[in-house]
């Protein structure tokens, strides 16, 4: 017998104003899947909560690691003393 059980879960996908749904099979240990027996909660809702806020940091670190190599090409490296002088002679 198999160590592990399987775990349905829908999630949203918005597609042009349309709402569908499909199935995501996730295979979680025993052991794990006692314990959320004995702690009754919509995981469906949990898990589908966590998903997206998972991909929403993700896609967050992909724009992140899109925009640092174009900003530091954009660094500027200015002397404070300097312009502070110049700003004063004015």
């Amino acid at each position: 017998m198999c160590d592990s059980l399987f775990l349905y879960l829908s999630y949203n996908i918005i597609n042009s104003d349309v709402y569908m749904s499909t199935t995501y099979t996730v295979r979680l240990p025993r052991q794990l899947k006692s314990k959320m027996d004995k702690n009754p909660q919509d995981w469906s809702e949990e898990i589908r909560n966590f998903l997206q806020e998972r991909i929403k940091q993700i896609e967050l670190l992909n724009t992140i690691n899109q925009i640092e190599p174009r900003a530091e090409e954009r660094k500027t490296i200015a002397d404070s003393v300097t312009l502070i002088r110049e700003d004063r002679e004015r």
